[in-house]
C-alpha cells in the first residue's frame, strides 16, 4: 500500500493493542453476583455484634474455608451473592445478634494458552473474571499474519466462541466475547487477505477481509 499509495496506511483494530502486554495479574475488574467461587479466591470477613473482629480466608482444593474457633464452610460452587449469607449462617451457630459482612479479595488465576498466529503465543496466567478479549489484550493481539476477524476460543478440543473484533471495535458487540476458564485455549488462525481505502473516506486505512461474501460497502 506504502509503494502504490506513498501513504503509511494503520491496520484496523491495531491500536486495539498499543497498551497491552501489561500485568494482567495486577488487574481486579467487579465481581458480578453470578460469579461462582472457586479454589483460590480470597474473601474478607468482617463481623461485629456480640463479638467482633476480622479475618481473611482463602478457597482450599477441597472447596473450604477455615474460620478460626468456628470451623470449616464449604463455599466452592457458591454464587458471590449467596456467599455472606452461608458465612453468616456458620456464625449464627455459635453467636447471637451478629451481623456479618463479605467480601472478596484477590481472586483465582486461570491458565489460558494462546497460539497460532499471536504475536506472543505462550501460557498466561488470569484472573478468573477475564474474558476472551482480555486473552487478546494480554497476549499483544495476532502477528502480522494473524487475523482478529476468526479468533477461536477452544475449549476440551472444541470451538466454543469465535469472535470478530471488527464487531467489538465498529459495533460494540461483545456477543462472542465469553468468559474464560482454566486451560482454554485461544487460537489465533491466519488472515484470509487485506484491504486498503484511501482518497476522502472518514477512516483511511488497511482492513482485513473475513470471507469471499463481503463487499465493498460492508467496509464502507
Amino acid at each position: 500500500v506504502l509503494e502504490v499509495t506513498g501513504k503509511a496506511l494503520p491496520l484496523y483494530g491495531a491500536d486495539f493493542f498499543e497498551n497491552s502486554r501489561y500485568d494482567m495479574q495486577q488487574q481486579q475488574s467487579p465481581v458480578g453476583d453470578d460469579y461462582v467461587l472457586g479454589a483460590g479466591d480470597q474473601l474478607l470477613i468482617r463481623v461485629w455484634g456480640s463479638t467482633s473482629g476480622e479475618t481473611q480466608a482463602t478457597i482450599d482444593r477441597a472447596g473450604e474455608i477455615a474460620i478460626p474457633k468456628l470451623g470449616t464452610l464449604k463455599l466452592a460452587g457458591v454464587k458471590a451473592s449467596q456467599a455472606q449469607a452461608s458465612v453468616k449462617a456458620l456464625f449464627n451457630k455459635f453467636y447471637k445478634d451478629i451481623e456479618v459482612s463479605v467480601s472478596l479479595g484477590k481472586l483465582r488465576k486461570i491458565t489460558v494458552f494462546v497460539v497460532g498466529q499471536s504475536r506472543y503465543p505462550g501460557s498466561y496466567q488470569l484472573n478468573s473474571q477475564a474474558t476472551l478479549t482480555s486473552g487478546l489484550f494480554a497476549s499483544g493481539g495476532p502477528n502480522a499474519s494473524g487475523s482478529i476477524r476468526k479468533v477461536q476460543l477452544k475449549r476440551n478440543g472444541a470451538v466454543v466462541s469465535e469472535l470478530d473484533l471488527y464487531a467489538f471495535l465498529g459495533k460494540g458487540d461483545k456477543t462472542s466475547d465469553v468468559r474464560l476458564q482454566d486451560g482454554d485455549v485461544i487460537f489465533y488462525p491466519q488472515a484470509t487477505g487485506h484491504m486498503a481505502f484511501v482518497g476522502k473516506v472518514n477512516a483511511p486505512g488497511v482492513f482485513e477481509i473475513k470471507n469471499s461474501q463481503e463487499t465493498v460497502a460492508d467496509f464502507l
